[in-house]
């Protein structure tokens, strides 16, 4: 039993993302579709353990579902009696619909995708909903990753599907007046996702591993399906940021900074991947900001280290950014670029200019706390460093900013004797 339920749960984790998809194509409803194939889960729990494990788990738990569906459908209302003859009628179609190994599930993830990111929902709610269909996370897996209750996330779920129904959103690939703003969204959605595993904001950890796979794995898809070059760079740019995620973090759990990466820990592969994967959309010359972000976060991955870093290259690959993102954010790391340089002061005025916009961003404290500690202003350091602590809420990141203080604090005693 045990071994059957492993691979039902290897299926799942695969195929569900391609089962829901075309369920939902066919029946119209998100629950509907949900409901079915965890009908078809139990019933391969039934059913697998008595007759083996069929050759194709994933179309055999299709059929099943689509089955369950119709009978739903059957018992629910003679009013969908049109609708049931046309699914029946699908569903006879396949002849051999159990567990050829050539049977196809029809792919309409990439309308999935269109959907659960479509911008008249919240940003939550298409994290949420991306995560449960085209991730195949359970609740409780999505509830834990974003630290809120399971409760609390279904209704966020429930909710997202609901307003997909009542606002008529369509189940389609938008028509190209509008797939460029859906396409953002999408792409917006998958990078939140990986941020999110990225930074754990508040948490014991600096990466969880399973969403940064996660989505990566949605970005390989989104690629996959639509391939333009602003997706290419966006999954070349979580390729070059996973792969160094090893070296965050000693053996004691405590941070480390770029600065003082053991590079030996980084993932090669990865870098080599993205790195070809971002020159092949870099010669289409079709650029954009994932691919500007990519490009950067490449030249720090293929440097052999800190010193050797072409600052230079950095900052004029932010300053390309600027002009298609011309956020606070962006200008910061812009300035951090121009200090690594060599030009403190320079950076130090235009991170100055930035303050009013980034008061309650930890990392612009941090940056600057940095710049002061260079420069040997290092009271203008502690204070830096005191706001950052306060702004954040990973335990591990507030250890690495409090041994920070205390360096500069030792700093500051030792100026003044």
């Amino acid at each position: 039993m045990d071994q059957i339920e492993k691979h039902l749960t290897r299926a799942l984790r695969q195929s569900s993302g391609r089962i829901l998809a075309s369920l939902i194509k066919q029946f119209g409803n998100f629950d509907r579709a949900e409901d079915a194939l965890q009908d078809a889960a139990a019933e391969a729990m039934r059913v697998w353990p008595e007759k083996g494990l069929p050759q194709n788990p994933a179309a055999w738990l299709h059929m099943a579902a689509k089955r369950r569906a119709i009978d739903k459908l059957r018992k629910e209302s003679r009013h969908n009696a049109k609708d049931t003859l046309q699914a029946i009628a699908d569903i006879e179609a396949d002849k051999n619909e159990m567990a050829e190994t050539d049977y196809e599930i029809p792919d309409e993830r990439l309308r999935l995708i269109f959907t659960c990111c479509h911008p008249a929902l919240s940003d939550e709610a298409q994290l949420a909903l991306t995560l449960r269909t085209l991730g195949g996370l359970t609740v409780r897996e999505i509830a834990r990753a974003f630290l809120t209750s399971e409760t609390a996330m279904l209704q966020r779920i429930t909710r997202a599907k609901k307003k997909i129904q009542t606002a008529g959103i369509a189940y389609e690939v938008p028509g190209a007046e509008q797939i460029e703003v859906r396409r953002r969204s999408v792409q917006k959605t998958i990078y939140l996702i990986f941020n999110e595993s990225y930074s754990a904001f508040e948490g014991q950890s600096l990466t969880r591993d399973d969403l940064a796979n996660e989505a990566i794995r949605l970005g390989k898809l989104l690629y996959a399906l639509d391939p333009t070059t602003e997706n290419g760079g966006l999954l070349a740019l979580m390729q070059f940021t996973h792969a160094r995620s090893k070296a965050r973090t000693n053996i004691q759990g405590q941070m480390i900074s770029l600065e003082h990466h053991d590079r030996s820990a980084w993932d090669q592969t990865s870098i080599e991947e993205a790195t070809e994967l971002l020159a092949t959309q870099l010669r289409a010359a079709q650029l954009g900001p994932y691919q500007l972000q990519a490009a950067i976060s490449g030249v720090h991955s293929r440097s052999p280290s800190w010193e050797q870093t072409d600052w230079q290259q950095i900052a004029a690959l932010y300053g390309a950014l600027a002009a298609f993102d011309p956020s606070p954010v962006v200008l910061l790391n812009a300035a951090m670029a121009e200090a690594n340089m060599g030009n403190l002061d320079q950076a130090m005025i235009k991170l100055q200019a930035l303050a009013p916009h980034l008061e309650n961003y930890q990392p612009f404290y941090a940056a600057r706390a940095e710049l002061h500690q260079r420069q040997g202003s290092f009271q203008s350091a502690y204070d830096d460093l005191t706001h950052a602590i306060e702004l954040t809420k990973n335990e591990i990141e507030i250890d690495f900013l409090l041994q920070k203080r205390l360096d500069v604090a030792k700093c500051n005693a030792e100026t003044k004797n």
